[in-house]
């Protein structure tokens, strides 16, 4: 059950930070209700795992630079004994097919419908070339992950021995500079001005729904969420035709979003930043840390998940900073100083888990996120665990690699 903090229904352990700043979501615009999902955590603007309902008003500060950040998931036909002796050459063909990291580019074109959508013509109200090269640097980076706590993975189902696979990235480059365009025409900059340091402590940015930025807002944002969708599927593919293998069930959502969405007899717009749609009947992926569980779920329906605005955790939930787990970094050197967790501490608990990783750094290791179940018990009367996920191979980017799209 939630409890009502200053009039913010926050699940889980609250964290006096991030319920200040949802109280101070709370304080600006029309809104209906502010949420803390049990993974919560301070945010830019608005907390992460934070849900903000809004009458007639979107805040792009609250959907954030990664638009459309989320996961898919898909069962395969495979079991763990078809691919277990296969699966540390399997993670090594995956990360040499998949491209990870800062502002990287597809090795090959790919072509989609999506490209061809009339709704590109929304960057043309901005001027006459952004509709051009914003669409040349999607189809450049469709198809590529990102780093910070992006990932493609590979997961067995101990109850059947199914192997699934997920993976979680966003809108890219694609998403980020539309993100801060919006936001500079909002602080009365031109669209393509330079972008300054951002601050946590910002107030939520708001556009009425039905004004022009608005409206051109709502646009944008919807392409970038149909092609934060395009490269997750495309990712999912290449795997499958890694791993030669057909789909049994797949489950794909947003939790960087704002959604229309109709509660208590009135159309609201719901703003979730790191948090999962979870409507009686749909079903979401929710991941652990790279040795924690992952879960397939399906949202209740219950008086609570009626309370909880049909909303759900992301993951986990960070317990301990980047910079605390790993060091801080000189980006000119590339080397860390200090850090609580080391390469040989986060590699003891990966092998001792059955984990082959590829990439990925002490600021991503399983030390630094709450335990699932933790999480997810705070959830328990607004969603059913249906499928419980081990990972068995995890790829992310290098470590040390900083990416401005991570969200």
């Amino acid at each position: 059950m939630y409890q009502d903090i200053r009039s913010v229904r926050v699940w889980g352990s609250p964290l006096d930070n991030a319920v200040d700043q949802a109280v101070t979501c709370a304080s600006h615009g029309r809104v209906i209700q502010s949420l803390l999902m049990a993974d919560h955590h301070k945010g830019y603007s608005q907390p992460v795992g934070g849900v903000m309902v809004y009458d007639r008003q979107i805040s792009p500060s609250g959907v954030g630079y990664d638009i459309g950040c989320g996961n898919k998931a898909v069962r395969t036909d495979l079991t763990l004994k078809d691919i277990k002796r296969k699966l540390p050459k399997i993670m090594d063909e995956i990360a040499r097919t998949i491209s990870f990291g800062i502002g990287r580019q597809n090795q090959e074109l790919v072509d989609h419908k999506l490209f061809d959508d009339p709704a590109w013509h929304v960057f043309d109200e901005i001027d006459g070339t952004t509709r051009e090269t914003f669409k040349q640097l999607a189809q450049r980076q469709l198809g590529t992950v990102g780093s910070g706590n992006h990932f493609v993975d590979l997961f067995v189902e101990e109850a059947t021995n199914q192997i699934w696979i997920a993976n979680h990235f966003g809108s890219r480059g694609f998403g980020h500079k539309t993100a801060s365009g919006f936001l500079n025409l909002a602080k009365g900059k031109a669209f393509h001005d330079k972008v300054g340091g951002e601050k946590m402590e910002d107030v939520p940015t708001l556009f009425e729904l039905d004004s022009d930025v608005g409206e051109m807002y709502f646009q944008a944002m919807t392409l970038a969420g149909q092609y934060a969708y395009a490269g997750r599927d495309y990712v999912i593919d290449k795997v499958l035709d890694i791993l030669k293998a057909d789909v049994t069930f797949s489950v794909h959502n947003h939790h960087n979003f704002a959604w229309k969405e109709t509660h208590n007899g009135k159309e609201v717009v719901v703003v979730r930043k790191g948090a999962t749609p979870n409507a009686p009947g749909q079903w979401g992926f929710i991941g652990g840390s790279m040795a924690d569980e992952s879960v397939i779920v399906q949202g209740k329906d219950t008086e609570e998940n009626k309370a909880a605005f049909y909303s759900t955790v992301h993951g986990a939930g960070r317990i301990m900073s980047r910079t605390q787990a790993a060091g801080k970094m000189n980006w000119k050197t590339k080397q860390r100083k200090g850090g609580e967790i080391s390469p040989k501490r986060m590699n003891d608990a990966l092998k001792s888990y059955g984990v082959e990783l590829r990439g990925g750094g002490t600021d991503e290791s399983p030390f630094v996120y709450k335990k699932l179940k933790t999480v997810l018990k705070a959830h328990n009367e607004t969603l059913d665990i249906k499928h419980v996920l081990r990972p068995i191979g995890v790829c992310m980017a290098g470590a040390n690699e900083f990416d401005p799209y991570k969200d």
